[in-house]
């Protein structure tokens, strides 16, 4: 309002202070004759830059946009994995000690009211999923996947499991996505509710599932092939309502975690060291 009475004054004091060349010269030769091509073609010029000027100072931006710029879009949180095991469920794959960011898959779930949020982020270019599970087998599972298209976004996408194949299902469950590609990483944010009407693919999440963790490559935008031939699962179903940090070292780092392979290593060892008769 005020900036309204602000131009409205500078523009009385301009109308008081200064004359059109039309007006002066009506000034000197008395009244103008009304049908002067000369004289109106001067007052629209007049008229037409100060209207210019008035344009340029309303509405343009120091950078010459007409309207201003959007805020910026707020960066993506990164994930926490200091509240693991307290305030939110982990399970992290990979590298013993690894992170959100370093670990070759990473999950995390915790309840916020009446929804769900899921946190999934994996090292690969192109998706990263979470199926539920009655068993510890893929087939007739509730699938989300965030998955990274030609155009650089991460969309949150649902499938339903037939077999080895992923049927995308248009009822999509999830709401408040988010997700980024960085760093050669998926990484991905969305909530879905605890409680949903009966529906064969999509499960009610206050029931407990087995979890079956998958990453793999995208073609287009479209999923394919699982990275390795047998994704990792949780070992026994996971609640909701229990905050669990669970840790699966990847195949790299579980040569040595069978008693077996530790008994073998040992009697070659001694076979070594005793040497042969």
């Amino acid at each position: 309002m005020l900036q309204c009475l602000g131009w409205g004054a500078w523009l009385l004091l301009a109308g008081i202070t200064t004359s059109s060349p039309a007006d002066e010269s009506t000034a000197r030769g008395g009244r103008r004759d009304q049908g002067d091509p000369a004289l109106d073609e001067l007052h629209q010029d007049t008229y037409g830059t100060f209207a210019s000027e008035f344009y340029d100072l309303r509405y343009l931006s120091e950078e010459g946009y007409p309207f201003p710029t959007a805020p910026p879009v707020d960066p993506f949180a990164k994930i926490r994995v200091d509240d693991c095991g307290k305030t939110k469920g982990c399970f992290r794959y990979g590298k013993p000690g690894c992170n959100a960011e370093t670990c070759d898959y990473f999950l995390s779930y915790r309840r916020i009211g009446a929804d769900v949020e899921f946190e999934l982020s994996a090292d690969t270019d192109g998706w990263v999923a979470v199926g539920y599970s009655s068993d510890k087998k893929m087939g007739g599972d509730d699938v989300m996947a965030c998955v990274h298209d030609d155009n650089g976004r991460v969309r949150i996408q649902h499938f339903y499991n037939v077999g080895q194949w992923a049927k995308e299902i248009q009822r999509n469950p999830a709401r408040d996505e988010e997700g980024i590609f960085e760093n050669n990483r998926v990484t991905c944010r969305f909530k879905r509710p605890v409680y949903v009407p009966r529906d064969e693919t999509i499960v009610d999440l206050h029931l407990s599932w087995y979890y079956l963790f998958a990453w793999g490559p995208a073609i287009q935008g479209s999923i394919t092939r699982h990275d390795i031939d047998s994704p990792p699962v949780s070992e026994h179903v996971v609640s909701i309502y229990k905050y669990e940090d669970i840790f699966m070292p990847s195949v790299a780092y579980q040569t040595f975690s069978s008693p077996f392979c530790l008994l073998l290593i040992v009697a070659l060892t001694f076979y070594l060291l005793m040497g042969t008769p």
